[in-house]
């Protein structure tokens, strides 16, 4: 792709494209995973999109215990703990050669970079289906925003093409970017975790007040955007978590919430990563366990909806 007045053509590092996305706005959607987010939610489930670096999974039950990784791992990332595979994020370069090298295939990876033509390229196969459906492409994460300068060339070359924009953020980013960046989508699907600022730093690690005010002015200076409500167990899903979360979304300005029932479709990624998950075992909740907590939003005058 040729910038104009020489501008360095970007690259993003990539961790899934995922195409016929129907949960990532409107209509059919071809949903693009950044890797990189400052957050680092206990129930989260892309743990590998994270770190913004490429990451090796290892998957045990394919280990043959060759050490062949071990051997050929330039930067001397790779060693064996208790007859299990461990990866040095911190050494680990991302040259994949033990990826390549594994005869077992047990190690794999996630993240690549990627060129704005080329994820142009692949959104642009599905653009009938676009068009049909009223959809769209959705960048999502991690935290979407987390790539900045990748994102202000990507999200030009698809909007010249007419491509409808969405984003999943929590907006845990400057105000400078929040404001750079969010004006460019059509969309703002915007996670709101929690109410109170040290519960959302139990959670997530990080404390709400750049997230919320980047909430308010969004909502304020006209960008459509669905607050998001992530419900997981022990942390948020309580009817006193209910009335203050609807409390805020009324405030910020906005007149429809969606809920997000915790579900355990990440458990597995966490054992790849060798990495303890706090909510293992946790039950998913379903539309007809929120009820209660649904009918809260409602009755503070808000469109509530799964």
């Amino acid at each position: 792709m040729t910038e104009s007045r020489g501008a360095a053509v970007q690259k993003g590092i990539v961790f899934n494209i995922q195409k016929f996305s129907i949960h990532d706005g409107p209509g059919i959607r071809t949903t693009v995973f950044l890797k990189g987010c400052p957050l680092r939610c206990k129930w989260c489930a892309n743990p590998e999109s994270q770190s913004a670096k490429v990451q090796i999974l290892y998957d045990a039950s394919k280990c043959v215990h060759c050490h062949t990784c071990i051997r050929i791992c330039p930067r001397h990332a790779v060693r064996e703990i208790n007859n299990h595979i461990d990866i040095d994020d911190e050494k680990c370069g991302g040259c994949l050669a033990c990826t390549r090298a594994c005869p077992g295939r047990a190690l794999s990876h996630e993240g690549e970079m990627r060129s704005v033509q080329e994820v142009v390229d692949i959104c642009m196969q599905d653009v009938d289906f676009y068009e049909e459906s009223g959809g769209g492409v959705t960048i999502s994460g991690g935290e979407g925003m987390s790539q900045p300068e990748f994102l202000k060339q990507l999200l030009p070359a698809l909007k010249q093409k007419g491509i409808h924009l969405a984003i999943e953020t929590t907006g845990a980013v400057s105000e400078t970017i929040f404001h750079e960046l969010a004006p460019m989508f059509d969309l703002l699907l915007f996670d709101v975790k929690h109410y109170d600022p040290d519960k959302h730093r139990a959670g997530t690690g990080v404390r709400n007040e750049q997230s919320l005010a980047n909430l308010k002015w969004a909502i304020q200076s006209g960008i459509p955007v669905l607050p998001r409500i992530p419900v997981i167990p022990g942390f948020n899903d309580s009817l006193r978590d209910a009335q203050g979360l609807a409390k805020l979304i009324v405030s910020a300005g906005s007149k429809e919430v969606q809920l997000l029932p915790f579900h355990q479709m990440g458990e597995k990624k966490y054992d790849f990563l060798n990495r303890s998950y706090s909510l293992k075992g946790q039950k998913a909740l379903h539309p007809e366990d929120l009820t209660a907590y649904r009918q809260v939003f409602l009755d503070a005058g808000l469109h509530c909806f799964f």
